[in-house]
């Protein structure tokens, strides 16, 4: 029988400054490369010339998980992390990957609650240098 048994939310754990993110609410992360058409005799391309490599995303966290990132006194803006994301659960037998997003660094450190709200949940979006695939 095949199993098409997706990720779910809950079976990813990230690590970040050496912690276990457990107020992890978002991830998301683009590794993205300059490609652009090289023209030359004629009006077809001939073909893509590729130039720059970029990492950027964000991660969403709860208020205390962003206070225990900064409890040494450090400005979040001046940190510069690794943000380590597993994706499986063992216990199901899933096949476990594991991506490694080296040298993050946040571009800005937002905060914002409404009346009514019962946490709050901060976005922070980054850049960072590389990353890398386990399997």
């Amino acid at each position: 029988m095949f199993d098409s048994r997706q990720y779910e939310f809950a079976d990813l754990t990230v690590f970040m400054g050496n912690r276990d993110v457990t107020g992890l609410r978002g991830l998301k992360y683009t590794t993205k490369q300059e490609k652009e058409p090289f023209y030359a005799k004629g009006n077809q391309p001939h073909s893509i010339q590729r130039g720059n490599r970029s990492i950027e995303g964000e991660i969403s966290l709860s208020q205390s998980e962003l206070e225990a990132l900064t409890a040494n006194g450090e400005d979040l803006l001046d940190l510069q992390i690794n943000i380590t994301a597993v994706y499986g659960n063992p216990s199901r037998g899933d096949m476990i990957v594991t991506e490694i997003i080296y040298g993050v660094e946040f571009t800005e450190e937002p905060k914002e609650m409404k009346q009514g709200d019962k946490f709050m949940e901060i976005t922070l979006p980054f850049v960072a240098l590389k990353k890398e695939k386990k399997i």
